[in-house]
């Protein structure tokens, strides 16, 4: 076959593979595809017991370390003393301490006392008292030495937790409303579909996926677990025949390229979720992309793919039947997503949501809410996607004297505006990537903002993360703080961050609005903050949130 020129017509250009495994491109396209070829992440338990807890750090194959640990929660923490500025210039080898950061996963956030216990009891044994309470219901340890990873991983599973798939390219940590089956306004109690993915973690089907994974199943009529954000989340509904299920959405995720999940556009009932699970978590597995870790995410498949072709593969593929058309959930009724307060059960007792700051939290803090939890509750905690805490099942008559008994540990029931809604990430004080500090940095945040503007009450999220991956969900907070150098005037390079205003999760979903030049260093944030609130609570409309006023105010009122 010729061209009108005469020239042999070229062949249709193949499109450049993905390193999608469903379309034939099984060949590693980068690092990390290679070494989880070479060997299922899951199988480094065995050398951690059989032969690195007993030879020490310098004996863990590199593969191991930065790699295959992740999929039993070990991540290597950040060598002290190294400042922000050398974060991006330092290898692997140079930024990191011969411990580990230990995270713990608690699925839905649910714990007994006990296991609450016995995470206390390992933190002050084995991780320098050290405990975080994470956006994702877990539980993280510091200063951790491998050779007493056998003996932490014993103590835990004694109790029934776990860190196996914790992190790396597996179906972490499965969120679940904190208060399900207790909530009085909850659309339905998640907790048995939540339940019925418990057999697929550590299955080797789905424990080499091409990125990390992260799935939500609530009913939570708060939406507090965030579904927007989440690679697959089953959201609690009533479905087109009166019967409660859930509304699926696939494909959200933050980091450094923000997507909210979108509608499928199918209704699933609470015991096909399972099923469903499988067949979504099927599809990354085979069609997500592999070439670029960059580009790995659900969120990159359902862009180029669309809620409707997603919905075909799904069912003509993966479940060989369809599923019932859908209806979208209503909007959360209150701007608060963290049942922090002191709340009535629909069976006549009460829960307290506690808010640690910033998640921070120790071993003998954890020991203490779990003897004062079993003095006055049921033995029942759980921890929220907020970094807070919650004690349930307490009687009426005994709420006070709990309520008065924690505040005195520094775990308030009743906490400022500010106690209750500034985030922020591990930064610098453990994580590699970061470039500034944050837990300290909130802890003044809040201490100044108290200070500053006494009685605060209006809702106003502040999230302050170390580096630009988001973990603090900065570009979904009212007000995102991103870590990074900047310079004075006087051109001193000093830790600062740069600000996004206006990002919501309530009923006007929508990320932080960029400023151009909006920064601050770390010592004059507590400036700017107040300067930016003050100027809110002057000139919000009667309903305006903090997002609306930040999204269309002029840019000036903004600095």
């Amino acid at each position: 076959m010729t061209e009108p020129s005469g020239r042999p017509a070229r062949a249709p250009k193949r499109p450049r593979s993905e390193g999608q495994w469903a379309l034939g491109y099984h060949e590693p396209l980068n690092a990390t595809e290679r070494f989880k070829r070479d060997d299922d992440g899951l199988r480094v338990k065995e050398r951690v017991l059989d032969r690195y807890a007993h030879q020490g750090f310098a004996s863990i194959d590199p593969s191991d370390l930065r790699g295959r640990f992740r999929w039993y929660g070990l991540y290597t923490q950040r060598r002290q003393g190294i400042p922000g500025g050398r974060t991006a210039s330092l290898s692997p080898e140079e930024l990191e301490d011969e411990f580990f950061m230990l995270r713990v996963r608690i699925p839905g956030g649910s714990l007994t006392t006990e296991q609450l216990r016995t995470i206390g009891e390992v933190s002050t044994q084995y991780a320098r008292d050290t405990a975080d309470i994470t956006n994702r219901h877990n539980i993280q340890l510091h200063w951790v030495r491998i050779e007493d990873v056998p003996a932490i991983w014993g103590r835990l599973e004694a109790v029934g937790l776990s860190t196996t798939e914790a992190c790396g390219d597996t179906p972490r940590n499965m969120l679940g409303c904190p208060v399900a089956g207790v909530a009085e306004d909850e659309v339905i109690d998640g907790s048995a579909a939540l339940a019925s993915l418990a057999p697929y973690v550590g299955d080797p089907r789905f424990s080499n996926l091409p990125r990390k994974y992260k799935t939500a199943v609530s009913g939570c009529a708060q939406h507090c677990t965030i579904h927007e954000i989440n690679d697959v989340a089953f959201v609690g509904v009533v479905g087109p025949d009166g019967e409660p299920g859930f509304d699926l959405w696939v494909g959200g995720g933050l980091s450094t390229n923000p997507m909210f999940g979108r509608r499928v556009g199918v209704f699933v009932a609470a015991d096909r979720v399972a099923d469903v699970w499988v067949g979504v978590t099927s599809i990354f597995r085979d069609y997500g992309y592999r070439r670029s870790r960059g580009k790995a995410r659900l969120k990159f498949l359902m862009a180029d793919w669309g809620p409707q072709r997603f919905r075909e593969v799904l069912e003509t593929e993966y479940l060989k039947e369809p599923l019932p058309d859908g209806v979208a959930p209503q909007p959360p009724t209150s701007p608060y997503r963290d049942h922090v307060g002191i709340h009535r059960q629909k069976d006549g007792r009460y829960y307290l949501g506690l808010a640690p700051r910033t998640g921070r939290m120790s071993g003998t803090l954890l020991q203490q809410v779990a003897d004062a939890a079993e003095q006055h509750g049921s033995g029942r905690v759980a921890t929220t996607i907020e970094q807070k805490l919650i004690v349930l099942d307490v009687p009426g008559d005994r709420v006070e004297a709990l309520a008065t008994r924690l505040d005195a540990l520094g775990l308030p029931s009743r906490p400022s505006g500010f106690r209750r809604q500034v985030m922020a990430c591990s930064g610098i004080e453990f994580c590699k990537l970061a470039i500034v500090d944050t837990k300290g940095r909130a802890a003044t945040v809040i201490e100044e903002l108290e200070r500053r503007l006494p009685g605060w009450d209006l809702p106003v999220t502040i999230n302050i993360n170390g580096c630009p991956n988001s973990c603090a969900r900065i570009q979904t907070g009212d007000i995102g703080l991103r870590g990074q150098i900047v310079t004075t005037d006087e051109g001193e390079p000093v830790e600062g961050f740069q600000i996004t205003l206006g990002g919501s999760l309530t009923a006007e979903v929508g990320f932080g609005r960029k400023v151009r030049g909006l920064r601050s260093t770390a010592a004059e944030l507590p400036d700017y903050l107040e300067r930016v609130l003050r100027r809110y609570a002057d000139q919000r409309l009667p309903d305006d949130s903090f997002a609306s006023w930040a999204r269309r105010v002029d840019e000036a009122e903004l600095r």
